[in-house]
């Protein structure tokens, strides 16, 4: 069997638990997760992803508080009041009085109990409220546009770090069979050595290049370790937690796309573009709201209620008050405060506009290098594949040839490291692949994880990829 189906076999799905039905908090503790369940386990956990959708609660909470503003306040208000007031006796006319008269005047103290009902309500406020309610609205969407990006940016993270996962064990398993067989060759030249038809210089080279991959085995447990704390950390596990990949490199060949297609599809959804176009809508709203700033303002208050000095009195319909009031408001002279806001207002609607067509041109811009990224990974899968094919057939050539003396241990060392080069290239081709399948729908402002739903078909299929 050669080292592909090998490294297939290695990387296959072991019992792939399907997402349907199964809760985030149910894979928490769950070593093997498939790719659709890691990044439901991140969505659902991720702090970054927690604290946009606290954002969206936050919006709420404000258009609540703006819509507060164009509906009735009342108010239930209750007081009891003791006083004596001593006024009447400061009066600078107090001495006039006839003394008889002046001398039956007495300050005694007096209850006043007082409860009404008080009701405000804005009539009119030249379009100052209506504005802020939709401006509330509009960001309250910005902030759910934002929690896709956020998802989005997760996804992506999640697919790197998943498959990362995958390469770096396939990293393992290239350097372990590296070892493998320099050991194999290692006992050959051994065996040739006490037959006496190999040199001593033959044992001693193929010791050191056995020693010479130690080190790229040491650096392929290392690099499993990191990638698997990598993922974890995305995962909002223990960084040390055994997390398993479910799944496997597989190779899919894309069928081509054009610019103006993969461009076309980013304007409808990316969301970043999105969220650029309800800034611009903003900025409309915000500059209509500059300009009812110190506008005409009618506004309507009312109150209700009974004002009695004996308790006994505070059911007497005798004893009951009322006022109700409208009041109207337009500023003369603000100093200029209004001009001051709509000069800002009118800027930020500018900014807005070009933020939008600057990150257009961003987008264009990477939809063309996720175009060519794929393009470029694809055909370095190819060629590798060929390549380790061919690397395999050279060493077995070199090790049969070593065995009649046809060839040295250094043409057998040579093409040892030509396939462990190859291999390593091709496991690289593959990660690059399968990042540049995903970053290509990420540009598009598509679900990157839907790109891969029909890779456990491919499982059945491997004999038509090569693998």
């Amino acid at each position: 069997m050669n080292f592909l189906r090998k490294l297939a076999l290695s990387l296959i799905l072991v019992g792939i638990l399907p997402l349907a039905g199964v809760r985030a908090g149910d894979l928490a503790e769950q070593p093997g997760l498939t790719l659709e369940q890691a990044v439901a386990l991140a969505l659902d956990r991720n702090p970054q992803a927690l604290i946009a959708r606290q954002r969206i609660d936050i919006l709420k909470g404000r258009i609540t508080e703006v819509r507060a503003d164009a509906l009735p306040f009342l108010k239930l208000n209750g007081s009891g009041t003791r006083w004596r007031d001593p006024a009447f006796l400061n009066s600078s006319s107090f001495d006039k009085i006839p003394a008889e008269f002046r001398n039956a005047l007495t300050v005694t103290p007096a209850n006043l109990f007082d409860y009404n009902l008080s009701v405000s309500q804005p009539l009119y406020t030249s379009g100052k409220v209506g504005t802020a309610l939709k401006l509330a609205s509009l960001e309250s969407e910005g902030v759910g546009v934002d929690r896709d990006r956020v998802e989005q940016d997760i996804r992506l993270a999640v697919i790197k770090a998943f498959y990362g996962v995958l390469m770096s064990q396939g990293r393992l398993e290239v350097a372990q069979e590296t070892v493998r067989e320099r050991t194999k060759s290692l006992e050959i030249v051994r065996s040739r050595f006490a037959g006496g038809v190999a040199t001593e210089v033959d044992v001693l080279r193929s010791q050191v290049s056995l020693a010479n991959v130690q080190p790229d085995l040491i650096r392929a447990e290392s690099g499993v370790r990191q990638a698997r704390t990598l993922l974890n950390n995305l995962l909002v596990r223990p960084l040390d937690f055994p997390t398993e990949a479910l799944g496997r490199l597989a190779f899919e060949p894309q069928a081509p796309k054009s610019l103006e297609e993969v461009v076309r599809q980013a304007y409808q959804h990316r969301p970043e573009l999105e969220r650029a176009r309800l800034n611009e809508h903003e900025a409309e709203h915000q500059q209509k709201l500059a300009n009812a700033e110190n506008r005409l303002r009618l506004d309507f208050n009312g109150q209700y209620g009974v004002n009695a000095r004996l308790p006994s009195d505070l059911l007497d319909h005798e004893f009951s008050r009322y006022m109700f009031t409208v009041t109207v408001g337009l500023p003369l002279f603000d100093g200029g405060r209004r001009s001051g806001l709509l000069q800002q207002a009118v800027a930020n609607r500018k900014v807005a506009e070009l933020t939008r067509i600057d990150q257009e041109n961003s987008v264009r811009l990477e939809a063309q290098t996720a175009l060519d990224e794929l393009t470029r990974a694809e055909k370095t899968v190819e060629a590798a594949r060929l390549n380790v094919k061919e690397a395999e057939r050279v060493l077995e050539m070199m090790q049969g040839n070593y065995r009649y003396g046809a060839a040295t241990t250094l043409d057998v060392l040579q093409a040892e490291t030509a396939l462990s080069v190859a291999r390593w290239t091709l496991l690289q081709g593959l990660y690059d692949h399968t990042v540049a399948r995903a970053q290509l729908r990420w540009v598009m402002g598509l679900d990157p994880v839907a790109e891969f739903a029909g890779d456990t078909k491919a499982d059945k299929e491997q004999d038509s990829h090569g693998f």
